[in-house]
């Protein structure tokens, strides 16, 4: 194919503007070398094969990175035998990291390194960072030698070893790419080799559907900015500030690291502390996850006479909670209570989450009341629990004032002492402490 005296594809050395350039054929004489000795009678099966050998590495064209065959005047080369893929030669990491600072170092816009190739030249970067000046001033010395060269080889510079990097090393495969999204494929284009692709089929019904459906799932997607992400963690951040130990020494101290007990009388008691109450307020997970700020929120709703929410909500809770064999069960009772027709603590629920209910219950399970409960809670969370934030009960909560800590910390020592030594003295009474 190489050799023009027995048949070969022409190879000639082509005149341009004030220079020439040597050693190049035309993509269309490989074309029409390729129908007539290989007895190809249509042309895109021609340039499909020319741009498979393009892509081994034994043809590159000398003015683009892309290695395909066009049936036109662009103009290629054929491989050294050094270069030929059959030979296995491999080019070294010195030797590629040095292409790439090449690449770096030209101005030009066919040269500029693509995003796999800039990954590549970082990775080695950190690769040879000990000796990484010396392969730097390689790169700088043959930069200079190629640009002193005569003009009828600048158009030959990198082409060689754009051709053997682009098969041997560069070749990018069509990865799987993850995403927040879903599992999506990279675009086969970003490939540097290039071959004709099959033909598109005609788009289907189904297809459209399939587009509007990702479309749709695109725009209803939350994205938010770094920025706000970061001022959401610090407000975050200030508003537990207070609740963290390593950040703000408990009080009353701990127990367990000092003698002051006074934390575990107030935790019994059932009068909640300042501190407690003020969680509550946060958001309605606070008071949910709270005993205490359960009970103030039942007894608050039962005053308003909805308490059947609340209950209904915590039901469903200790539903998940249950053996497997009581769910059955447990689940016919729930269904009776809240959801029955005649219930006699009926919930308000859409019909939506009626009728998922309604099936679900006909196979119970621990979770047959999931969009009942979901639904409880985001009525519960924007109605009820703004109310009762509002409401003279949590505000009383909220703005009572708690006892001197020291106050209450030495008559609960008191309190304890004397507890101790009456039961010591077996309830002999004051009088048993004289006895000898």
């Amino acid at each position: 194919m190489q050799d023009d005296k027995t048949g070969g594809v022409p190879i000639r050395t082509v005149k341009s503007f004030l220079s020439k350039i040597p050693s190049v054929v035309t993509g269309t004489d490989v074309v029409q070398w390729l129908m007539k000795n290989l007895s190809i009678e249509d042309p895109v099966e021609a340039i499909h094969l020319g741009s498979l050998i393009a892509a081994q590495g034994y043809i590159f064209p000398i003015s683009d990175h892309v290695l395909t065959m066009k049936d036109d005047g662009t103009f290629y080369r054929f491989q050294a035998p050094y270069f030929w893929p059959s030979n296995c030669w491999e080019p070294e990491n010195t030797d590629y990291a040095i292409y790439l600072c090449k690449r770096t170092m030209q101005n030009k816009a066919r040269l500029e390194l693509a995003d796999y190739e800039a990954e590549n030249l970082a990775r080695l970067q950190r690769a040879f960072a000990r000796k990484w000046e010396f392969i730097f001033m390689q790169a700088e010395a043959q930069v200079k030698w190629d640009c002193q060269s005569e003009v009828s080889r600048w158009r030959c510079v990198n082409t060689t070893e754009m051709d053997i990097r682009k098969c041997r090393r560069l070749k990018n495969p069509q990865k799987v790419k993850k995403s927040v999204y879903g599992v999506t494929e990279e675009s086969q284009a970003q490939s540097p080799v290039h071959v004709l692709s099959q033909p598109i089929r005609k788009t289907t019904k189904e297809d459209i559907r399939k587009q509007i459906t990702f479309l749709n799932t695109q725009i209803d997607r939350h994205c938010l900015k770094m920025s706000k992400v970061a001022e959401s963690l610090i407000a975050y951040t200030e508003q537990y500030m207070e609740y963290d130990p390593l950040i703000t020494p408990a009080e009353p101290s701990n127990p367990w690291i000092s003698d002051d007990v006074a934390l575990w009388d107030i935790e019994m008691s059932k009068e909640p502390s300042q501190q407690r109450v003020k969680r509550w307020g946060f958001s309605f997970d606070e008071i949910l996850k709270d005993q205490v700020g359960r009970d103030q929120f039942l007894r608050f709703l039962e005053s308003e006479f909805s308490s059947e929410n609340l209950r209904f909500w915590l039901a469903v809770q200790d539903l998940k909670k249950q053996p497997l064999q009581d769910v059955a069960k447990r689940v016919e009772e729930i269904w009776q209570e809240f959801l029955a027709p005649g219930a006699p603590s009926a919930i308000n629920l859409d019909s939506h989450s009626y009728e998922i209910t309604s099936q679900n219950v006909k196979d119970g399970g621990r979770y047959t009341f999931e969009d009942a409960q979901e639904h409880i809670y985001k009525l519960m969370k924007s109605d009820s629990y703004a109310r009762f934030l509002r409401s003279n009960a949590y505000q009383d909560l909220l703005l009572a004032k708690k006892k001197p800590e020291s106050e209450q910390g030495r008559r609960t020592s008191l309190e304890k002492f004397t507890r101790s030594v009456v039961s010591s003295v077996g309830g002999q009474g004051p009088t048993g402490l004289l006895r000898p």
